[in-house]
């Protein structure tokens, strides 16, 4: 049955990975919405395998009006076979009994390490959903990101004009009339998404999604400045849910800065200089960036995990047997995210910041 985090913390088999299922849930609004489908086992017959198979629907029936006397023209859906491979995703820490010993209890060097531990898999997590690509040494034992997954597809939105970009930067929208002729245009590339029409998982168990959970997903730059149209436009809302957090949101859009690279160096979802149309030879644009639109559910976008092993796993150093330094380790998954139709997700390209 798929599960959420939150219904993987309540089955949580001790107080530990408990508080580490809770540290992934406060502080990724990204990994407490996703729904895993834990249904993958090991393969058998001289072999193992951690594949998760399923068909995308890629393309929808037509519908027309047909003339009397005439026959329709034929037009089926179209879907088509994908596999992903799970990986699991975590890291280990080695710490000398000694130094495990000194401080507060509270802020040991164990808890110090955890913490950044928890917080290093959220983030490469979140890295990897939008720019993973296996082809890539980074990546290569991990999975293909939204970025890849979206281009070429009816879901991938180029602004019109000449050059291909749109500016939402202050100097640009300082009216609300300026802001609205902006957002029609964000509006147009979100009514092309289709939001899931099933519930995710049991409505009445704990933690559980209902139809249409909506994301926005930007860096800290696109979703203040589309913070500040939707506010001109007054289609911005802000409020709290059970776990204290500030959710807001765009008309029924949950606006998620998804942060920075592991390094900190820049945000997982780039504001860069690139040639617009990405022809080459036409002139080169600064501040761009990019845009990304999830819609969550079993009949959209979601995560695949293992049948009967824990969502996240946490091994603290043991310091009752031999040795000075020891090891401890937060482990989630293995897991994979899947897309099973096309139009659940799309990405706003060229959007100057």
């Amino acid at each position: 049955m798929p599960v959420t985090l939150a219904q993987a913390q309540v089955n949580a088999d001790d107080d530990v990975n408990y508080m580490v299922i809770d540290n992934f849930r406060r502080y990724s609004w990204l990994l407490d919405q996703m729904v895993w489908d834990d249904v993958v086992t090991p393969g058998t017959g001289g072999g193992s395998s951690l594949t998760y198979a399923y068909t995308r629907l890629i393309e929808a029936a037509q519908a027309n009006f047909r003339r009397l006397n005439t026959e329709y023209t034929p037009g089926q859906a179209k879907r088509q076979r994908y596999s992903v491979d799970l990986k699991p995703l975590g890291g280990a820490v080695t710490i000398d009994r000694v130094i495990a010993r000194l401080g507060n209890p509270a802020t040991t060097e164990v808890n110090f390490q955890m913490q950044q531990l928890m917080a290093s898999v959220r983030g490469r997590f979140q890295q990897a959903l939008i720019l993973g690509d296996p082809a890539t040494e980074e990546d290569q034992d991990g999975f293909e990101g939204l970025d890849l997954a979206l281009t070429g597809t009816a879901t991938e939105y180029f602004p019109g004009g000449d050059p291909m970009y749109t500016d939402w930067t202050s100097a640009s929208v300082d009216t609300a009339d300026k802001a609205l002729t902006r957002l029609d245009e964000f509006d147009d590339f979100l009514s092309r998404l289709v939001p899931s029409t099933v519930g995710s998982i049991d409505l009445g168990a704990p933690g559980a999604l209902p139809p249409g959970v909506r994301a926005i997903l930007g860096n800290t730059r696109s979703i203040t400045r589309l913070k500040s149209m939707a506010r001109r436009a007054g289609q911005f809302t802000a409020t709290r849910d059970d776990l204290g957090r500030q959710i807001e949101r765009y008309g029924p859009w949950t606006l998620v800065d998804i942060g920075d690279r592991l390094d900190g160096a820049a945000p997982i979802i780039p504001i860069e200089a690139r040639d617009p149309d990405g022809a080459g030879g036409g002139a080169t644009v600064t501040g761009l960036t990019d845009i990304y639109a999830v819609c969550f559910g079993m009949d959209s976008f979601h995560g695949a995990s293992m049948a009967g092993v824990p969502l996240v796993e946490t091994w603290l150093p043991d310091y009752t047997t031999s040795g000075a330094v020891k090891s401890g380790e937060v482990e989630m998954g293995p897991v994979a995210p899947v897309l099973k139709n096309t139009k659940a997700c799309g990405v706003f390209r060229n959007v100057k910041v």
